[in-house]
């Protein structure tokens, strides 16, 4: 596995609890983890290699995973720093997950280490999920770490940009849903008010 690849491995994986984020209809939401096309396409994508379909426990496993990482962006987002706690519990995770590093050469010529996996499991996944969120908080800015500004979006994403004012997960969808509301609530405020 690439190391690029391994830096976005984390947000992906958070965001695979799929919320409404146009009406906030929970009903609407959906938990991609249970969904068996979804996990062997994810999979696929991200060059890691596991049993489908998936058992009761390592389905439970992947949830605790997740969790533990919404937690710790919550955490981020409020200005805390990763605790002792949170590190103890990435390293356990990592530990399920061998890998040998090993210089390849990219199309291009250039040369680059790549961490090979040494197993092909749920266990080796979660390593990878749980280094890829560590290397973010260790050798990125885990301040950048955002959730969207949109309440019924709460999509977690990584801010790169200059001045770190994004707000929203993507600007044309969540955004101007959001300045849609702002605008109607104003008008609807004026309206109200109005003798």
């Amino acid at each position: 596995m690439e190391r690029k690849d391994q830096a976005v491995l984390w947000d992906d994986y958070i965001n695979s609890y799929w919320r409404d984020w146009r009406t906030g209809d929970r009903s609407k939401d959906r938990d991609k983890l249970e969904d068996q096309e979804w996990l062997a396409k994810w999979l696929e994508e991200r060059s890691l290699q596991a049993g489908t379909p998936l058992s009761t426990e390592e389905l439970a496993q992947l949830k605790e995973l997740r969790s533990l990482l919404w937690e710790s962006v919550q955490q981020l987002v409020q200005g805390h720093p990763p605790g002792q706690q949170l590190l103890k519990q990435l390293n356990e995770y990592m530990k399920g997950g061998p890998v040998i590093r090993q210089i390849t050469l990219a199309p291009e010529g250039e040369a680059r280490i790549a961490l090979l996996p040494q197993r092909a499991d749920w266990g080796q996944v979660m390593a990878e999920i749980a280094a890829s969120y560590a290397e973010v908080l260790l050798e990125k800015e885990p301040c950048r770490i955002r959730i969207c500004g949109n309440p019924d979006c709460l999509w977690v994403y990584y801010d790169d940009t200059r001045n770190r004012s994004k707000r929203y997960c993507d600007d044309k969808l969540c955004g101007n849903l959001m300045k849609v509301r702002r605008f109607r609530a104003r008008k609807k405020a004026e309206t109200d008010g109005s003798p």
